[in-house]
């Protein structure tokens, strides 16, 4: 071997060893302030003026469910559901929503402007938002919640996130609260049924990392956030100053803006114009996880991709006055992050080759090469590329999942290995959209059931035909129905044959999960 070669590989090795140690740093500096975590003082939301926020794009398997929670939890609150244009039901259950409770509101886009993404339809509920608020309002007491059509909010939200260290504080501009994942909720289920038992059990394993991603991971990275001043919004459960919103817009023509990690996006305006972003780890709000591969890996090259836009904002972030420079550092560290996995997938892609290679063609074979030394790379391995990894397990069961056993946990650990890859793949498949110049916004598809007003029921030969007009609200059915969707705004006209008894009822009074019960219910088998 040359003396070329040779500086070469120990350039490799050298860069793998800085990239490895880096990863570990970082999981250690975000380990350490999630697990020593206490809650903090809860504030008064009556206090302020609450607007909820929904942007819907063909969520009919969804959206009711959604609001109706709102709408029993938050009587005072107001609820802006923005319609992108759906093609689905979603129209016709929004008007049935509108037609029922004053509290909601609808905000309809058509095309061509429509289906845009989340930030054009988020900019609308906006506009609407402002124009609805009297002049005389002060616009630093009204929140704006940005909630998912597929979003369950913690009852206790607006009263946590109105504590002295949220916006309790007159510098705090948004809010992001604690995301949790989990596809039971409300007696319902939106893992697939059918399927072979494999691909079930394989869908609520993807389902429970999604959980350990948002609630241990992400959360953890909140927290050390908090410390540096650089906390990041998500696209659900956050929660903006109508003042910081406008002013947004004064600067840059409206809040939120291109980028496909639009959440991400307003944070860093936020953070530029001066105000302060919080991490609320004491509320929470609960999301429906992906639960095929394909859907989860076209979610996190959005995500990546989004990554890549906001570097962008590098510049002005490290120019500005108003963000310090252990937030700006930190900052460019996730906004580097999909560049750092690409670099990192190719030298340790190489690396491996190598290593590859020389097992090969060392005399001896492969025997020789190992008691040669390169024994050494399976607990370098163990260290840097596993333990980082596998921890979030063990630590996720003592900070959010202690219901988890300790069994569970460590195989929820070792899962978390080859779950890290997905986000890998996910940035490739960023960097093929970034070099084809695409930047189409592509929805994640809903898995849930359709609420029970809403689904269609299979019919069989009729007994006893009659036609009533009902409410669109749950149905109690006890026998077999067929039903046809009539036209009457807030209604369906439908035609019931029925084998037996029926009957219609107000809607439920809606139960509050606690979602780390949710979560485990929803995995325990």
């Amino acid at each position: 071997m040359n003396s070329a070669t040779e500086l070469v590989l120990a350039f490799l090795n050298t860069l793998a060893f800085l990239l490895c140690g880096t990863f570990i740093a970082y999981v250690l500096l975000i380990v350490v302030p999630y697990l020593r975590h206490r809650p903090g003082a809860v504030g008064d939301a009556s206090l302020f003026s609450w607007h909820f926020l929904i942007p819907c794009r063909d969520e009919e398997a969804v959206i009711e469910r959604t609001v109706e929670r709102l709408v029993v939890r938050f009587p005072s609150a107001k609820i802006w559901c923005v319609d992108d244009a759906s093609t689905d039901d979603t129209p016709l259950l929004l008007a049935r929503l509108t037609a029922t409770h004053a509290q909601v509101h609808v905000v309809t886009r058509h095309l061509p402007d429509a289906r845009q993404g989340k930030g054009p339809a988020l900019n609308a509920g906006w506009r609407a938002i402002a124009g609805s608020v009297p002049s005389d309002t002060d616009s630093h007491q009204v929140i704006v919640g940005v909630v998912d059509a597929d979003g369950d909010l913690d009852p206790r939200c607006p009263d946590v996130v109105a504590g002295p260290s949220f916006f309790g504080e007159t510098e705090v501009g948004a809010v992001q609260v604690r995301v949790r994942v989990a596809n039971h909720g409300d007696g319902h289920t939106v893992l697939p049924s059918t399927g072979s038992s494999w691909s079930r059990a394989f869908s609520r394993g993807l389902v429970r990392m999604q959980d350990i991603e948002f609630g241990g991971v992400i959360a953890a990275m909140q927290l050390l956030r908090r410390h540096l001043g650089s906390v990041g919004m998500g696209g659900n459960g956050q929660f903006t100053r109508l003042s910081t919103l406008n002013r947004i817009a004064s600067e840059h023509g409206s809040p939120w803006h291109g980028a496909l990690l639009e959440d991400f996006e307003l944070g860093l305006h936020v953070l530029l114009t001066g105000d302060r972003t919080e991490y609320c780890h004491d509320t929470w709000v609960l999301q429906e996880g992906l639960p095929t591969l394909r859907a989860l890996m076209r979610q996190r090259s959005r995500w990546a991709q989004g990554s890549m836009q906001c570097a962008r904002y590098l510049w002005p972030i490290f120019r500005s006055s108003r963000i310090g420079t252990s937030a700006a550092l930190e900052i460019a560290y996730f906004l580097f992050l999909p560049w750092i996995e690409l670099v990192g997938g190719l030298v340790f892609a190489f690396s491996a080759a190598v290593m590859v290679f020389y097992a090969a063609t060392t005399p001896g074979g492969v025997d020789a090469w190992v008691n040669g030394g390169a024994w050494g790379v399976v607990p370098l391995f163990v260290l840097f590329g596993l333990a980082p990894l596998f921890l979030w397990g063990p630590v996720s069961r003592r900070a959010v999942n202690p219901q988890m056993g300790l069994l569970r946990s460590v195989g929820v650990g070792v899962a978390n290995w080859p779950y890290s890859y997905i986000h890998h793949v996910a940035t490739w498949w960023a960097f093929a959209r970034v070099l084809r110049s695409r930047g189409d916004w592509k929805k994640t598809e809903r898995v849930a059931v359709r609420p029970a007003s809403a689904l269609p029921v299979t019919a069989v030969p009729a007994l006893v035909p009659s036609r009533v007009a009902v409410p669109l609200g749950p149905l109690v059915v006890t026998g077999t129905l067929t039903m046809e969707r009539g036209t009457a705004p807030g209604h369906y006209g439908r035609r019931i044959n029925a084998t037996g008894r029926f009957h219609v009822q107000p809607s439920p009074s809606i139960s509050t999960p606690d979602p780390g019960r949710i979560h485990e219910a929803a995995h325990a088998a």
